[in-house]
Parts: C-alpha cells; structure tokens; sequence
C-alpha cells in the first residue's frame, strides 16, 4: 500500500472516517511510508482528530524503519521542539542525518544550517547517535 492509499480512505478524499474511521485507518497503515502518511493525517488533523502524541508516534514508526521523509519530519520537529516533542538540537541532527545519507537535498539543508547553532560536542553527538542508528522492521 502506497503512503497515498494509507492517507486517503479509498475515496482519495483523506478522510479517515470513511473505511473504519481511525482504528481501521490505523490498521491499513502498518508499514513505512504508510506510517508516515499516517503521522501527517494527525498532524494536520485531516480526517482525524488532531493529535501531536500519534504523529510522533506514526512518524517514529516510519523513521525507525528508515523512511528518508519521517526522518526529515521528525528531524524538524526536534529543531522547533513543538508537537510532541522535546526541543533537542542532537536528536534533529541526528534524524536529518539519516535522511540526508538516503539522498534527502531537504535535510541536508535543514541539517547544515541546524549545525550552525550547535557546538562541535553536540554534532559529534548526533553523528554517533547516526552511526549506532540501526532500522527496524516493521511494527
């Protein structure tokens, strides 16, 4: 299943009410990109309740599987420390990190210019962090 089909219902509407509601939402979107996807309807609340929790959680999800654009997402939300998430300048590198070694030209650039406000420490940190980074499969 493509991220789009785990985003929209069937009806190419997004509209997770349709099919299920969230719980049957939640079950078509087990595996990566689908994850993802699914972080974005909680983010934006589209279709759903917005919810900052299951947008991290869906987002994780899809990260840890090594989805280039959860690790972008996720890297963006450490940087502004918002939405669920603690403000963490190593924990942003290291997600931008990832998806920038995946090709991402987005987190390169959020990547190199997050660098700027950290200390030699922290992005000797954060490059650890990405070295010891192992995927997981999917959950």
């Amino acid at each position: 299943m493509a991220a789009h089909d785990c985003a929209t219902s069937g009806d190419g509407r997004g509209d997770a009410r349709v099919g299920g509601g969230p719980r049957g939402l939640q079950q078509r979107c087990e595996g990566g990109s689908d994850q993802a996807g699914l972080g974005l309807l909680f983010h934006n609340g589209q279709g759903v309740p917005q919810n900052y929790a299951e947008t991290v959680k869906w987002s994780r999800k899809a990260a840890d599987q090594g989805d280039d654009s959860a690790q972008l997402f996720l890297g963006l939300l450490y940087v502004d420390g918002s939405k669920g998430v603690p403000q963490g300048y190593v924990q942003a590198h290291m997600w931008l990190n990832l998806s920038a070694a995946q090709g991402n030209a987005d987190a390169v650039k959020v990547r190199d210019a997050l660098a700027h406000s950290m200390t030699p420490t922290q992005i000797g940190q954060a490059q650890a962090l990405a070295a010891a980074w192992k995927p997981t499969t999917g959950q």
